[in-house]
């Protein structure tokens, strides 16, 4: 079930509501029997810059997440048929906020949120100023902004800083950059989001192949960050979506409703 949904500073946002399992075909998903609550819980998929709910990489991991629990997506303002422009990662929480509190108003009564990359650091920020959520899951997020020092990260500040680089995003990959660039001043960093959390259960997962931000970010997030905490350290794993199997996405759902079934209600 689609739906649009208007943040607290007004931009449409498109979303999508997968309903939890119970009564749905998954013939074409053969899985094991879903954890038990897994009807009372609705997991947040915040995707990656450039990115879309429509996107085949990213569908897959919603309907594989959607084998355990509800599921909420949405595309990022600037991006897909969401409204505004992309400020890469600064007031993208009111679009996450949005969207859990969508989840809320259709009665879970438990929510995780699972970002990749620029999602990572938008879950982590919504989870550390809004609150709101149960557990919170970061693939292949920064630990820090305005990061350089890999080739990929350079030709995202190109694309970010100058006129050509956003034209070149917007009609070839169809996602509008607010022309004012890196949002000044600084918004709260992901590490800083990160020690902000707790109590709310927080699982970094971070690949040591990752051409974007290498380990070190996944590692600077999780020494941020306090108690319940986790870090996956994943051998041979790339970059967010892109490298999220199926295998992957079955053990981040299992922990999404472990560690939600840990709070208490609301």
């Amino acid at each position: 079930m689609t739906a649009t949904l208007v943040t607290d500073d007004g931009v449409p946002i498109d979303a999508v509501h997968l309903p939890a399992p119970e009564g749905r075909d998954l013939e074409e998903l053969p899985a094991p029997e879903p954890p038990s609550g897994h009807r009372d819980l609705a997991i947040v998929v915040a995707h990656g810059f450039t990115q879309s709910w429509q996107r085949p990489m990213v569908w897959s991991i919603v309907r594989r997440l959607n084998r355990a629990a509800g599921v909420v997506t949405f595309d990022f303002r600037g991006h897909g048929r969401s409204g505004g422009l992309s400020t890469l990662g600064d007031k993208e929480v009111n679009d996450v906020d949005v969207a859990v509190r969508y989840a809320r108003g259709l009665g879970y009564g438990k929510v995780v949120t699972v970002g990749f990359s620029m999602g990572a650091s938008v879950v982590l920020r919504q989870a550390a100023l809004r609150r709101g959520v149960d557990a919170v899951v970061s693939v292949s997020g920064p630990g820090r902004w305005y990061y350089r020092g890999t080739e990929p990260m350079r030709r995202v500040h190109f694309a970010a800083e100058k006129r050509l680089g956003r034209a070149f995003t917007r009609h070839v990959l169809k996602t509008r950059i607010s022309p004012e660039g890196w949002p000044v001043p600084d918004p709260v960093s992901p590490a800083e989001a990160a020690a902000m959390i707790a109590p709310t259960p927080l699982l970094i997962v971070h690949g040591d192949q990752d051409v974007y931000f290498p380990p070190e970010h996944g590692q600077q997030l999780y020494d941020a960050a306090r108690e319940p905490k986790e870090f996956w350290l994943l051998p041979g794993f790339g970059h967010a979506e892109r490298y999220t199997d199926d295998a992957l996405t079955d053990r981040i759902a299992a922990w999404a409703a472990t560690a939600a079934a840990t709070q208490p209600a609301p």
